[in-house]
């Protein structure tokens, strides 16, 4: 089976449809397939719902399909660090569906797993809990919270290779792997694309069996979120800072 497309387009042929619902890795704007997202925007693809920790920033990430109003729904986190989100969401042109970050991971992974449900004590008794089953183990709450499943993972990998084994780097092992095993179809883009046995197989976090298509991607751009700095003294005597 040949996984590597030439192009995220090619990727993502014959996968994209109105309507329908996508995972994309990353936390912030660390590890995010960025490539992939930019395709699916050129593909006019809309009404989409997104199951992200957060929605990027303004024009970056998964922001851009916010510009561009292709997304219906956000199943998300955080979602603090955008404008154009919060705009959507006040002008009634956006749906939310708040999910603390734990019980978000979870149900992500639950769903990778073939796991239709689980309970957890996260939320019990809350807001979110409202039209859930609670059940009572142990003498404490819970509240039964379903698994998802994608028609399309979107995932960022550092290195795989052409057999869609996948390896993660550091802070971008954040949501990729879980989502990668939890889409009906997954498609990574990688920074470093490998021959079958190049990578040493301790180091593979997904497995190819839950990568339907890969896309080189080899000078993926390392975006700062948020750059703060401080101010640094000059050398004692010249009264001036640098």
């Amino acid at each position: 089976m040949q996984k590597v497309y030439p192009d995220p387009r090619a990727a993502l042929a014959g996968l994209l449809r109105d309507g329908m619902m996508i995972m994309a890795g990353g936390f912030g704007l660390c590890g995010i397939p960025e490539q992939l997202i930019l395709a699916i925007r050129d593909s006019g693809v809309k009404n989409l719902t997104v199951v992200s920790n957060n929605c990027g920033i303004d024009g970056v990430g998964l922001g851009i399909l916010l510009d561009s109003r292709q997304i219906k729904k956000m199943i998300s986190s955080y979602v603090g660090e955008n404008k154009t989100f919060a705009q959507q969401y006040l002008a009634g042109e956006l749906e939310i569906e708040f999910n603390p970050q734990g019980t978000l991971a979870e149900r992500i992974r639950a769903g990778g797993a073939g796991i239709p449900a689980f309970f957890t004590r996260t939320g019990a008794g809350t807001q979110i809990a409202e039209g859930k089953e609670q059940r009572e183990f142990d003498g404490n709450r819970y509240v039964m919270e379903r698994g998802l499943i994608a028609d399309l993972s979107i995932v960022h990998a550092w290195m795989a290779d052409t057999e869609g084994n996948l390896v993660y780097r550091k802070t971008a092992r954040n949501f990729n792997p879980m989502m990668a095993t939890a889409g009906k179809v997954t498609v990574a883009e990688v920074e470093h694309l490998m021959q079958p046995g190049q990578i040493n197989p301790d180091h593979i976090i997904t497995p190819g069996l839950y990568v339907q298509r890969l896309v080189h991607v080899p000078n993926a751009v390392k975006h700062i979120e948020q750059r703060t700095l401080r101010k640094r003294t000059a050398p004692a005597g010249t009264g001036e800072e640098v």
